[in-house]
C-alpha cells in the first residue's frame, strides 16, 4: 500500500512541476514550493518513515528545481554534520538514561521526594511533577522520563481515590520537563543546527524550567479536589532520612551538569562520565550486570539508529533548501511585512502549536529550525532565547493530543485498563500553562537571557 501512494506522490510531483514549470535558484515561485509542501504532508500522512520521507524529498527538490550537480556533495553533506563531536554526547546521554532506569535509581528518587510533598495539597501529583524535573536533569529525554517516572509512579495511586486524569496528566506534564532541563537532547540538535552554545543553552533554559515546574505545581493546587486529603505528618527524622536516597542523584547531576557549568568537561566529555558514573550508581545498587549493560546499549542503538536516520534525511533536504536559497527569500519577505516583530513571532509560535499536533518534536525542529531560523534572526530575536522557546514548543507537541508521544508511552504503562481519553483531558490544563510560559518568556526574555549574560563566554 505504501508502495502505491509513493508511486502517486511521485507523478503528482511531476505533474505538478510540469504546470507550474520549472524555476531557476534565485526566484522560485509559489506553486513549485506549495507542491512540495503538499508532497510532504502526503509522506507524512502514508507513514512513510520521516527519515526516508525528508531525504528522498530533497533529491526531487535538488533534481526538479536545481540545475547544479548536488547530487555530487550528498554524501559530504551527510558526513560533515553527523561527524560532529558534540553529537556524540546524545548516545552517551540516552544511555545513561537507560542504565539508570535499570538501576532503579529513579524508584529511589520518587521514595525519597515522596515523604517531602505529601502533605501538600495535591499530594502525590507534586510529586509526579518534582521527581521528573529532577530526573530530567540526568536523563535528557523526555520520553525515557516519562517512561521512568510512570512505570514508578503508577503503582503509588492505586486505591488511593486520586483522580486518574489528573494523575496521568501531572506524569505527562512531568515527563515533558526531559528535554527542557538540561542537558536536554534538543538543545544538542538546535546547537549544531544553528551553531549556537550548548552551554549558554543548557544556563537560559534553567530560568523557564524552574517557572514551568512553577507553574505546573500552581495547576495542581487549582485542582486539589482531584487528590484526597493529606495523610498525617510524617516525623522530620523520617524525612531527614529519606533525603539518603536522593544522594546518588545529586551526585549523577553534579557530575553531568556541575562539570559543564564550571567549564571542567564540553557536553560531550560531561555525558561520558555520566555513563561511568551510572554504571557506578548500578554497581553500588547491586543491579549492575552485564545482561543489563547489554539492555542498555541494545536500547540506547536502537533510539540512536532512528535519530541518525532522521538527521541524514534532514541534512539532504536542508542543504537542498539552503542551495535554492529558500531561507534567505522567507528572511526577506517576513522582513518586508508591514507588522511589528512580536506578531511575526507569535505566528511563528501558532505554527509550531498547530504542527506539533501531528509531528514527532524531534522531526519538527530538524525541519523547520533551518528554514525559521533566519527569519527569526532577521526579526532581531536572541538565537539563545529562541532555543529555549523551540525547546519548550517541541516539548508542547510531545504532550498535545493526539499524537504526543509522551501520551502514549503512560497509556501503555497503565494496568488498571483506563482510556487513553483520561491521558488527554488530564494533560490539557498543563499544556495551556506551558504556552502560558512562553507568552510570559516572549515578554519578559531576560528570564532565559540573564543567567548566560552573567556568566559570560
Amino acid at each position: 500500500m505504501i508502495a502505491v501512494v509513493f508511486i502517486l506522490l511521485l507523478l503528482g510531483v511531476f505533474i505538478g512541476l510540469s504546470f507550474f514549470g520549472m524555476a531557476d535558484a534565485g526566484s522560485l515561485p509559489i506553486g513549485p514550493i506549495l507542491v512540495v509542501l503538499g508532497i510532504f504532508c502526503a509522506f507524512f500522512a502514508a507513514g512513510i518513515y520521516i527519515g526516508a520521507a525528508l531525504g528522498v524529498l530533497g533529491i526531487l527538490m535538488g533534481f526538479a528545481f536545481s540545475d547544479r550537480p548536488f547530487w555530487s556533495f550528498l554524501g559530504q553533506t551527510i558526513w560533515g554534520p553527523s561527524s560532529s563531536f558534540v553529537l556524540v554526547s546524545v548516545p552517551l546521554f540516552l544511555l545513561m538514561g537507560e542504565i539508570l532506569l535499570r538501576a532503579g535509581l529513579s524508584e529511589r528518587l520518587y521514595r525519597a521526594l515522596n515523604v517531602w510533598l505529601d502533605r501538600m495539597p495535591g499530594g502525590l501529583l507534586h510529586t509526579n511533577i518534582v521527581a521528573s524535573g529532577v530526573f530530567s536533569a540526568i536523563s535528557g529525554s523526555s520520553v525515557a522520563t516519562a517512561a521512568a517516572m510512570g512505570s514508578v509512579a503508577m503503582p503509588f495511586f492505586q486505591g488511593k481515590g486520586y483522580d486518574p486524569r489528573m494523575v496521568m496528566g501531572s506524569l505527562a506534564a512531568g515527563g515533558a520537563l526531559g528535554n527542557l532541563i538540561p542537558p536536554g537532547i534538543t538543545f544538542i540538535i538546535y546547537a549544531l543546527i544553528t551553531e549556537t552554545s550548548v552551554g549558554a543553552l543548557y544556563l537560559a533554559a534553567l530560568g523557564p524550567a524552574l517557572m514551568v515546574v512553577a507553574f505546573f505545581i500552581v495547576v495542581i493546587l487549582l485542582k486539589r479536589a482531584a487528590a484526597p486529603p493529606p495523610g498525617p505528618p510524617i516525623p522530620l527524622r523520617e524525612k531527614l532520612r529519606a533525603l539518603v536516597g536522593l544522594i546518588p542523584t545529586l551526585l549523577l547531576i553534579f557530575v553531568v551538569l556541575g562539570t559543564i557549568y564550571a567549564g571542567l568537561a564540553t557536553p560531550t566529555e560531561s555525558a561520558a562520565l555520566g555513563v561511568v558514573a551510572a554504571i557506578a550508581i548500578a554497581v553500588a545498587e547491586g543491579r549492575f550486570s552485564f545482561r543489563m549493560l547489554h539492555n542498555s546499549a541494545e536500547a540506547t542503538a536502537r533510539n540512536t539508529a532512528m535519530i541518525g536516520l532522521i538527521l541524514m534525511g534532514a541534512y539532504v533536504l536542508n542543504y537542498v533548501i539552503g542551495l535554492l536559497g529558500v531561507p534567505q527569500m522567507m528572511a526577506q519577505a517576513v522582513g518586508a511585512l508591514p507588522l511589528p516583530a512580536w506578531v511575526v513571532m507569535a505566528l511563528i509560535i501558532g505554527f509550531y502549536l498547530a504542527m506539533g499536533t501531528f509531528m514527532e518534536g524531534f522531526s519538527m525542529i530538524i525541519t523547520t529550525v533551518p528554514v525559521i531560523f533566519p527569519v527569526v534572526m532577521a526579526l532581531g530575536y536572541d538565537p539563545i532565547w529562541f532555543g529555549v522557546v523551540v525547546t519548550m514548543l517541541v516539548e508542547i507537541a510531545l504532550i498535545s493530543p493526539p499524537d504526543g508521544t509522551v501520551l502514549y508511552v503512560l497509556q501503555g504503562l497503565r494496568r488498571d485498563g483506563g482510556p487513553i481519553s483520561h491521558v488527554f483531558s488530564g494533560v490539557l490544563p498543563f499544556v495551556l500553562v506551558y504556552i502560558l510560559a512562553i507568552a510570559v518568556l516572549m515578554v519578559f526574555p531576560g528570564i532565559a537571557l540573564w543567567l548566560p549574560s552573567v556568566a559570560g563566554p
